[in-house]
């Protein structure tokens, strides 16, 4: 059996499941994309080819080897995009709490079976059908959960709202000893640019007392300064626009020294190096293409 253990982002990670390239479906059509960036590559004849993303994924998981990670990987479904493994389901103290994502994609959780049957029945967690959560909204922080949603009254309206506020009220049900605090996201349906996809699109904690934000991301100002007087501004990295779209903030931590980020994030990398980290450098740019980066395809199962 599989002994669950996620408290926080960086504690030193032990067993992952990563995502899949393969047989992913070939490039999608306009109406059937999830997010604008996906759009934005269709349209203009630069959706990333399998091979390519094939060959990103491979590279870490050749670093999660490296670091002696248990690295699950799913059971292909032919023509299925499976490679963010983050949104379908995520790990809490010793529970999996299955996510309830877009209808389109609910097959992805039926490709783990070889995590789902190692996980004693009792610790995991079925939300109720009015809850939708993605994993990427969902982060674990020692005694808090970091959730971002968004809860306008045109939540309907925007494919790039995937977590509502029932959910985030179902998960302070679940973990009462913790404390949920929500963030207000902006969503926008074409400019990836104006749109947090997830939470994780715009912050992502690192180290033991260390984040990386983007401004723009949080609708509420003053949500986005709780974060900085949370962290400190001193430890605090901040992405620009651009840096956003490109997706800086999705980097992932092996342990509370040791990050993967893409290679391209020159001013981030030489940031990290700065302040301490190991960063292991991988090209993933193509896979950016699909709005997602290396916390999105990841699930993380257990930490120290």
């Amino acid at each position: 059996m599989l002994a669950l253990n996620i408290k926080n982002e960086t504690s030193r990670l032990r067993a992952v499941v990563l995502g899949i390239a393969k047989s992913n479906g070939g490039i999608p059509k306009v109406e059937d994309c999830y997010d604008p960036k996906s759009i934005q590559h269709v349209l203009a004849g630069t959706y990333p080819k399998e091979e390519a993303m094939v060959l990103e994924m491979e590279a870490v998981a050749a670093v999660l080897e490296k670091y002696e990670v248990a690295v699950f990987r799913p059971d292909v479904i032919k023509n299925y995009n499976q490679i963010f493994s983050r949104d379908i389901a995520f790990v809490i103290d010793d529970k999996l709490v299955k996510a309830n994502i877009l209808p389109d994609r609910d097959q992805e959780i039926e490709a783990i079976p070889a995590v789902i049957s190692k996980i004693d029945k009792k610790n995991i967690i079925e939300l109720p059908e009015e809850c939708h959560v993605e994993g990427g909204d969902v982060m674990p922080w020692n005694e808090y959960i970091f959730v971002g949603t968004y809860s306008g009254e045109d939540y309907s309206e925007y494919i790039t709202a995937r977590t509502n506020a029932d959910a985030v009220i179902a998960l302070q049900e679940f973990f009462p000893e913790k404390t949920v605090k929500s963030f207000e996201l902006r969503k926008h349906n074409t400019d990836p640019k104006e749109n947090a996809l997830h939470l994780d699109c715009c912050f992502q904690p690192i180290g033991k007392d260390k984040a990386i934000l983007h401004k723009n991301g949080f609708l509420v100002e003053k949500e986005y300064e709780w974060l900085l007087d949370f962290f400190g501004k001193e430890n605090v990295f901040e992405i620009d626009k651009e840096e956003m779209f490109s997706m800086s903030s999705n980097i992932f931590s092996i342990s509370e020294e040791v990050i993967i980020s893409e290679k391209n994030f020159t001013r981030l990398n030489t940031w990290l190096r700065a302040n301490g980290f190991i960063v292991e450098e991988v090209a993933y740019a193509e896979i950016a293409k699909q709005e997602g980066l290396l916390r999105c395809s990841t699930m993380p199962l257990i930490r120290d």
